[in-house]
């Protein structure tokens, strides 16, 4: 009921501001590659700060493309970044009519009466993408396949109101293989309702992908081909999938105040795009109500409230028993011209009941949380980024989901903190070409939160309060218990060619076998009892207390959008190389490091993969 009052005032205040000119403010998809072309802008100085809250909207792109072309600094753009421009100005255009063939879509106007306009586009878009790794044990081949067929309509009710509907269908396998069982706490943990150890089934990352780049694109269950009134977690076989993506949008105040309720993925903070600690583009979306206000030239604030999804490990019921959760954050921005932006925000997730407190962005969660009652899980987030026009920036983000700095609290596992460092450095090579060095540290457990008893649930369900939807991080992209360090290059030589080389080293402590390394999964439990130390399982030793992957990766990529036709061509080929340490102890029960050491066994083998996915997108954005 609030929702609806809510969106009857913006209709209506957006009515009483009708104009003949149009302005989309629906969002466009964070794997657009016109977020990396604006990011590398600002960086140059070439436009005025944008948001770090994503996505966003066609009216917020095409006018930072125009005063992008318009500044007194163009001169600096070569032939290929205008012309590269120039053709994202041509996509989101609104002055054509009928069908638009180069971009896939079809444009209609009307008027009601003398001053009431509405518009109409409606297009087709589809990905088809084949994937295959070779591993180098039991000379393991693996086929995958992503065939997804998608249409959108939308349109504006006069100057201040958008709306847009996305859909697609897709044709989907992406194999993984059982790993072993993992332990929700501990191996030897004494249960006490509602901290009951389970043991979950552990799996691989999707094998025709390397690590930690798949990103689930189907909603809700998949259907296998051969049982499709199934409901199934994952397509391990061929299977049928689907995905919508909606919104309602207004903006008003020269797009200053925005609101917007839909379905969407988000990417929060002011670090590099994509790099977000605290809300991901590599996140699953999730339905949610988002404003954000930008009253001067160096402040915004901006917040979301939204309603997260289970994944359906177990059945549609069953694993939305305990998965009730809603989710809020509130981010403010203060920056100084284009040099030194500093972000403070607060995220919670909270079982569902009314919570206008943590719905309000005026009132702080935390202060709330103390007022109401410790049934939720809160965290906070900083960002500092200084730049230098023209040359690169340098960023600092924490996250900190549960944390008491006291004796020996680097070695502890409540320390439940993130980090990342980082620095973009634009090169004068070719078009748009931007050089990233980051380093990103999560602690055990960070993500995560034992499940709760709360009173409107009758006391009896232990719900789940983790930063995770539909079974994927809000946050990194990485698990619990790693660290990454990541170097990329992209670049684009031509304005139908892009051109990607990137190298990581990525350690995780493992979450499954006889050396399984508590706090290294999403599904992690901390023990409430002992947090401080006593317990000597509660200690956290990096590399030095029990099993742990690493992966050194290198791929490359080009995707070129052929000049005549409106299809894009793509292929990236990689290899992961990877192995495991261990040590000579018991995992996680001395309370001690231990050297390690690099071992290759059939629990914990040593293997190199390689890895490629080629592709073609029809209508590409």
């Amino acid at each position: 009921m609030i929702i609806k009052k809510l969106l009857l005032i913006i209709f209506i205040s957006a009515l009483l501001n009708i104009s003949l000119s149009a302005q989309n403010h629906t969002s466009v998809h964070l794997d657009s590659r016109i977020y990396y072309i604006l990011e590398q802008a600002e960086l140059r100085g070439l436009c005025s700060p944008l948001s770090g809250i994503r996505p966003y909207t066609e009216n917020i792109i095409t006018a930072a493309i125009n005063e992008i072309l318009e500044n007194e600094n163009a001169r600096r753009l070569s032939e290929t970044e205008k012309a590269i421009l120039n053709n994202y100005l041509d996509l989101y255009s609104k002055d054509k009519t009928g069908f638009d063939f180069k971009n896939g879509k079809w444009s209609g106007k009307t008027t009601i009466g003398n001053d009431f306009l509405l518009s109409l586009n409606a297009g087709l878009n589809a990905d088809i993408e084949l994937s295959g790794a070779l591993y180098s044990f039991n000379d393991g081949y693996y086929l995958g396949n992503e065939a997804w067929l998608g249409f959108y309509g939308n349109g504006d009710i006069g100057k201040y109101f958008s709306w847009e509907i996305k859909a697609e269908a897709g044709l989907i396998k992406t194999p993984r293989v059982l790993l072993g069982e993992y332990n929700t706490y501990y191996e030897g943990f004494i249960n006490e309702y509602p901290f009951e150890n389970k043991q979950l089934l552990a799996y691989s990352q999707p094998l025709t992908y390397l690590p930690y780049t798949y990103k689930k694109r189907w909603d809700g269950s998949v259907h296998y081909l051969d049982s499709l009134d199934s409901f199934d977690s994952w397509p391990n076989t061929m299977s049928v999938g689907y995905n919508l993506l909606s919104e309602l949008s207004s903006s008003v105040l020269n797009d200053k105040l925005f609101f917007r309720i839909g379905r969407l993925n988000h990417d929060w903070g002011s670090t590099s795009f994509g790099s977000s600690l605290a809300l991901n583009r590599m996140s699953r979306p999730f339905i949610g109500i988002e404003g954000e206000f930008r009253p001067l030239s160096w402040l915004s604030a901006a917040s979301l409230t939204g309603l997260l999804e289970f994944f359906n490990a177990e059945g549609e019921k069953k694993s939305a028993m305990t998965f009730q959760n809603a989710y809020s954050i509130t981010m403010v921005r203060l920056n100084i011209k284009n040099f030194v932006f500093f972000e403070i925000g607060e995220m919670v997730v909270w079982p569902k009941r009314f919570e206008l407190g943590y719905m309000f962005p005026l009132v702080s969660s935390l202060i709330y949380k103390g007022n109401s009652g410790d049934f939720d899980n809160l965290g906070a987030v900083v960002n500092i980024k200084a730049q230098l026009p023209g040359v690169g920036n340098i960023w600092f983000s924490f996250f900190g989901d549960e944390a008491r700095f006291q004796k020996d609290f680097h070695e502890l596992d409540r320390i439940m903190i993130a980090w990342q460092t980082g620095i973009n450095i634009t090169l004068p090579v070719f078009s748009f070409s931007l050089l990233k060095f980051s380093y990103t540290k999560i602690n055990p457990y960070t993500y995560t939160h034992t499940r709760v008893l709360v009173p409107w649930y009758g006391n009896n369900i232990a719900m789940e309060e983790a930063y995770v939807n539909n079974g994927v991080s809000l946050g990194y992209y990485m698990p619990p218990n790693s660290d990454e360090f990541l170097v990329s290059l992209k670049t684009m030589p031509l304005k139908s060619l892009t051109v990607h080389f990137q190298y990581q080293l990525m350690r995780h402590g493992a979450d499954f076998g006889s050396s399984a390394v508590d706090g290294s999964s999403l599904l992690s439990e901390l023990d409430p009892n002992g947090r401080d130390g006593s317990r000597l399982e509660l200690r956290r030793f990096f590399l030095q207390d029990g099993a742990y992957q690493w992966n050194h990766i290198i791929k490359a990529g080009v995707e070129w959008k052929i000049p005549v036709i409106p299809v894009a061509f793509f292929l990236e080929a990689g290899m992961n190389y990877s192995y495991f340490t261990n040590i000579a102890e018991a995992a996680n029960i001395t309370g001690k490091a231990h050297q390690y050491f690099e071992i290759d066994t059939p629990e914990y083998p040593k293997f190199t993969g390689y890895i490629i996915k080629t592709g073609i997108k029809v209508f590409p954005k």
